[in-house]
């Protein structure tokens, strides 16, 4: 199966699924997989072993994705979006679990540096960070909606900045242009709550 027709395949069990055909993610759910399990490898890829897995971050995803009532996905590229989004929030609810744990011992500066760029926050070790930007990223949502979009593909659901483009509809120089402008704003308002 070409790579063409599992797009058009997963868009027609997107549509069947709005339509509220019952098996229709039972269908999709094969499909995207492998690509779910590849964005959160690269979510989490140094992450320590013991640490949030892979397939617990898919799994855990997935059952955010089943279990909202909203599933009029409009189309992959909507689908993958939403899924970052589900990523998000179970890294970000992983990570409150740890620094509660931990009760402030974490707190320090953040910092965006490289790691950032490449979605590489180990959870574990970097929970207060992670939940420093998730809330720079509420308060970035009131600022710029598709900002925070690209973030959450990029830094949650390890997406590409081409791969961004194409979710976002968007060239991948706005693309580029809008991830340094939403790296410029996060660390104004990351510098605000630390």
């Amino acid at each position: 199966m070409t790579e063409n027709s599992v797009q058009h395949e997963i868009t027609g069990l997107l549509s069947a699924l709005r339509r509220g055909e019952a098996t229709a993610m039972d269908r999709l759910m094969p499909l995207v997989y492998a690509d779910l399990r590849r964005r959160a490898h690269l979510q989490l890829r140094r992450m320590p072993p013991a640490t949030l897995s892979t397939t617990g971050l898919v799994h855990e995803a997935y059952l955010r994705l089943v279990g909202s009532e909203n599933t009029d996905w409009e189309d992959r590229n909507h689908f993958f979006a939403v899924a970052s989004k589900a990523m998000r929030s179970v890294v970000v609810d992983y990570a409150r679990k740890c620094f509660a744990l931990k009760r402030g011992g974490l707190a320090r500066p953040v910092e965006l540096d490289e790691s950032f760029d490449e979605g590489l926050l180990r959870v574990e070790e970097n929970a207060a960070e992670i939940l420093a930007i998730h809330q720079a990223l509420d308060r970035l949502c009131e600022i710029d909606v598709r900002l925070t979009a690209l973030v959450e593909l990029r830094f949650f659901g390890g997406l590409s900045l081409a791969e961004i483009a194409e979710v976002l509809g968007l060239s991948e120089t706005t693309v580029k242009r809008d991830w340094t402008k939403a790296r410029t704003l996060l660390f104004g308002l990351l510098g605000e709550t630390t």
